[in-house]
C-alpha cells in the first residue's frame, strides 16, 4: 500500500472504533480526524462527508461477515452450529465490527438505510443458500432462526446479559 492508501485505512480503522463506540450521530468527523492524526479537511480528501465514510467502514464489517459464513461448511445436520461458531469467533475477534453493524440497521439517513438493508439481504441469501445446498428441509425456515439468532446472540454480547441465551 501506497502512504495513501495507509492514511485511508488508517481514518477507516479509527472511524469504525469510533463509530461502534459512540454511533454514527454523535461521531463527528473532526473526532475521527484527531484519532487519525490528520485534518479534517484530509478525510475530505478520500470521503465527500461522513455519510460516505460510514457506509465503506459497514461495507467492510458486511464483507467479513458475509465471508465468515461463505466459508462455512458443514452438512444439513450441522451447519447451523458451524455458522454460528464461526460467527461467534468472528464477533471475538472484530467485536468493533459487530458492534457497527448491531447499530447500522438503526440509522434513518436514505443512503445508509438502504446500504444496510442491501447487505442484510446478501448475508440473508447466502446463509438461505447454504441452507438449501446442505439439502435442509426447511432452508427458509433454518435461515430465519440462524439470522434471528445471531442478532439475538449480538444483543447479549453488546448489553452483557448472558442470561438471554439458554442454548442448552
Amino acid at each position: 500500500m501506497t502512504k495513501r492508501e495507509d492514511k485511508k485505512q488508517l481514518i477507516m480503522d479509527k472511524a469504525l472504533a469510533i463509530f461502534a463506540e459512540k454511533g454514527y450521530y454523535k461521531t463527528t468527523t473532526a473526532e475521527i480526524a484527531r484519532a487519525a492524526g490528520v485534518t479534517q479537511p484530509y478525510i475530505f480528501h478520500f470521503f465527500a462527508n461522513k455519510e460516505e465514510l460510514y457506509i465503506k467502514v459497514t461495507e467492510g464489517a458486511f464483507m467479513r461477515l458475509y465471508d465468515t459464513f461463505k466459508h462455512a461448511k458443514a452438512s444439513k445436520d450441522h451447519l447451523f452450529e458451524t455458522m454460528g461458531n464461526a460467527f461467534i469467533q468472528m464477533m471475538k475477534i472484530h467485536y468493533d465490527e459487530t458492534l457497527l453493524l448491531m447499530q447500522a440497521y438503526s440509522i434513518s439517513e436514505p443512503l445508509i438505510r438502504e446500504q444496510v438493508r442491501t447487505k442484510f439481504q446478501a448475508v440473508h441469501r447466502l446463509v438461505l443458500e447454504k441452507f438449501k445446498e446442505a439439502n435442509h428441509p426447511q432452508a427458509e425456515v433454518a435461515a430465519s432462526h440462524f439470522m434471528a439468532m445471531g442478532l439475538l446472540i449480538t444483543v447479549s454480547e453488546v448489553l452483557d446479559l448472558p442470561e438471554m441465551l439458554c442454548l442448552k
